[in-house]
C-alpha cells in the first residue's frame, strides 16, 4: 500500500506585496481627494471673508455718511488734516485696524488680492460700492449687484 502523502497546509502570517500595494494606492487616492476638497474649501472661505470685508466697509461708509449728513458724491470735511473717508472711518471707530490697513494697501484681501477705492475722498452714489477687490472678476470676490448700495 502506498503511503498517503500528507497535505501541506500553509499558514499565512502576513500580507502579500500585491495586497499591500493595493491598500497604499487606495489610501493615496483618498488623500488626493481630501486635498482637493480642502483647497476648494479654503478658496471658498477666502472668498467669503473678502465679501464680508467689502460688505462691512460699505455699511460703515453708509452709516458714517448718514450719521454726519453727507450727500452722495460729496467729500467729508477735513478731520485731522485729511478728507480720506477710510481715515475718518478708522479714527471714529467704524472699521477695525485690519480693514483700515487693507484699504490703505498695506494688507491684502484674504484671497491675496488688493482692495481698490475708485474715489477715496468721495461718498459713492447709490448703487456703487466704495471699495472693490482686485480678484472680483477672476474668483468672484465682489459683491452681488444691488441697487440699494
Amino acid at each position: 500500500m502506498k503511503s498517503a502523502s500528507p497535505q501541506r497546509t500553509t499558514n499565512r502570517a502576513g500580507v502579500t506585496l500585491l495586497e499591500l500595494s493595493v491598500v497604499i494606492i487606495v489610501l493615496l487616492c483618498i488623500t488626493a481627494l481630501l486635498m482637493v476638497g480642502a483647497q476648494a474649501w479654503c478658496r471658498g472661505a477666502d472668498r467669503a471673508s473678502c465679501v464680508i470685508n467689502i460688505r462691512n466697509i460699505q455699511i460703515s461708509v453708509r452709516s458714517y455718511q448718514n450719521l454726519y449728513g453727507y450727500d452722495f458724491g460729496t467729500m467729508p470735511y477735513a478731520d485731522n488734516g485729511t478728507q480720506s473717508i477710510a481715515a475718518h472711518l478708522y479714527s471714529k471707530g467704524y472699521i477695525t485696524e485690519p480693514l483700515h490697513d487693507a484699504l490703505s494697501g498695506s494688507r491684502e484681501c484674504p484671497g491675496g488680492g488688493t482692495y481698490t477705492i475708485p474715489q477715496e475722498e468721495v461718498f459713492p452714489l447709490i448703487g456703487t460700492l466704495y471699495v472693490a477687490c482686485s480678484l472680483e472678476a477672476d474668483e468672484m470676490h465682489g459683491m452681488p449687484s444691488n441697487s440699494q448700495w
